[in-house]
């Protein structure tokens, strides 16, 4: 997740009493990973069920002219450094059975310690 989170030492704060109703575009969610369910990942939300989404925008891992649909009870994650993430670019979309919370703030270390505001922009 860099920039936003960096690969060790830090500490945050999830909110695990989530509903899926209540996710948005642009929250960072933990998610049992699709590839690996022994390992939790964070990631942003970039689409929930039926939203076309853009395959890879960087066109990196599919042409940049690819979309898809979200499908019913599935969100469309990426990671905030696309060239080094493994995401629903690889795994496609995510079942909402697997996620496991919502990031709220990073706490450690203190001279970093934000609340993670969604400013997510997208064209409708």
């Amino acid at each position: 997740m860099l920039p936003t989170m960096s690969v060790s030492g830090e500490l945050v704060i999830e909110n695990k009493m989530i509903s899926p109703e209540h996710l948005s575009r642009g929250d960072l969610v933990t998610f049992t990973s699709p590839l690996d369910p022994s390992r939790i990942v964070c990631k942003r939300l970039i689409g929930l069920p039926g939203d076309v989404i853009c395959v890879d925008p960087t066109g990196q891992l599919a042409p940049s002219t690819e979309h898809v649909l979200v499908p019913r009870n599935h969100i469309w994650v990426s990671g905030d450094n696309a060239a080094f993430s493994r995401d629903s670019r690889m795994y496609g979309p995510v079942s909402m059975a697997l996620i496991r919370g919502r990031l709220v703030a990073k706490i450690w270390p203190p001279t970093e310690a934000t609340v993670f505001r969604n400013n997510f922009n997208y064209i409708d």
